[in-house]
């Protein structure tokens, strides 16, 4: 007789019968084929590089680049390095892009709020420009800004005078430039003070306004804080921001400050372009808002401007900041090709001059292709966060 009371133990044996087994038999083999196909293609390109001359090591890092760089936004000459050619291409690649990517939005929005506008005009524009822009390969409108509308702008002896001592000929825009005397950082304390106001007032006037539906004047805070404190400070220091105004003398302007072409049509076809997919976002994000809140809003008073702004956006930005996250890194992407016209991006001048100069093919497209995957990931965290506050919590 089996005694049934007692319990009975299986012991198990691994069997490629067992599904679990098999799959991990299966992933194993793909880990070990796929070493041994990068072991072979890392040993084989080596080979290649010690047959051809190619540098193997980083040593070019600190070597003088000898090559001038016509916009720089850190201090370098041609007797700089490699190295420090490399921070200026990284710099002007993040300038672009977080202009860019400011530009861009509040076209975006504007335009995709203009294409719902009941206003038969401004929408008619509003879609002409998404059709026409969006349908229209980037790298061809930015060719078309440079070369069709900055270059021929007259010479420098005939440029255009805008008003505040700015001009504009085919060698960019020339600007009053600003020098710092003693006491602007307190200048510069006084404007981050103002920042901290303001935001600090406009989440106080978010929590007011959920408890108890009272609103608090933000925006005339906020242009007290943001103006008022620096002003302030600016007198009080006696003035110790002033302008350089640029002057024309021979064949080119002397003093000021200089935007080049190449930097401006960057900016203008990144910025439109990109404008006209998020236009597109922001009509379909305030679409998927049930009309009914617009309805609710209405029927407690609330005109069309502050019922886009305080019911239908804050709802809309759940559907529009992930598509709109996209964008941005498509933006970032885009900026590289800044070296069809010329701007000194990251691209341009070290997977360019820099490679050219050295032969370090692999070292600098490695370096050039990490620095890329590490602002689009810090640019996708901080999307991913800012989404955080906009999303659904459940109870």
């Amino acid at each position: 007789m089996v005694d049934i009371s007692q319990p009975i133990y299986v012991r198990k044996t691994f069997s490629l019968h067992d599904k679990k087994v098999r799959g991990i038999a299966y992933q194993a083999a793909l880990a070990v084929s796929l070493s041994v196909i990068l072991a072979a293609v890392a040993t084989q390109t080596v080979s290649n590089m010690k047959r051809r001359g190619i540098p193997l090591t980083f040593d070019f890092w600190n070597q003088t680049s000898g090559f001038q760089i016509n916009q720089t936004l850190i201090p370098y000459d041609t007797l700089s390095t490699y190295g420090q050619a490399f921070w200026v291409g990284v710099a002007n690649t993040l300038l672009v892009s977080v202009l860019g990517i400011v530009f861009a939005t509040i076209i975006g929005f504007l335009i995709g709020v203009s294409r719902l506008s009941r206003n038969w005009i401004a929408a008619k524009v509003a879609t002409s420009f998404v059709e026409v822009i969006r349908n229209i390969p980037l790298l061809l409108q930015l060719l078309f800004w440079y070369n069709a509308v900055l270059k021929p702008l007259p010479a420098p002896k005939a440029s255009i005078s805008l008003p505040g001592g700015i001009y504009l000929n085919n060698r960019g825009v020339i600007m009053p430039a600003v020098e710092l005397q003693a006491g602007a950082s307190w200048v510069g304390v006084a404007i981050a003070v103002g920042i901290a106001v303001a935001v600090a007032f406009g989440a106080y006037a978010r929590t007011v306004q959920k408890r108890t539906g009272k609103q608090l004047p933000i925006l005339l805070v906020s242009i007290l804080a943001l103006v008022g404190s620096p002003l302030l400070a600016y007198l009080a220091m006696g003035s110790p921001v002033t302008f350089t105004y640029p002057e024309l003398k021979g064949f080119n302007f002397r003093g000021g400050q200089q935007i080049y072409p190449e930097f401006a049509a960057l900016l203008i076809g990144l910025s439109v372009y990109t404008a006209s997919f998020i236009a597109e976002i922001v009509r379909g994000g305030i679409q998927a808002v049930s009309k009914g809140q617009t309805e609710a809003a209405h029927a407690l008073g609330l005109p069309d401007g502050k019922t886009l702004r305080l019911v239908v956006v804050p709802q809309a930005l759940r559907i529009i900041i992930p598509p709109l996250t996209s964008q941005y890194l498509n933006l970032i992407k885009n900026s590289s090709l800044a070296v069809f016209i010329g701007y000194p991006d990251l691209v341009q001048v070290f997977a360019g001059s820099v490679l050219n100069q050295t032969g370090a093919a692999v070292q600098v497209m490695a370096i050039t292709l990490a620095v890329y995957l590490v602002i689009s990931l810090i640019t996708s965290a901080a999307m991913n966060a800012f989404n955080q506050r906009f999303a659904l919590v459940e109870r």
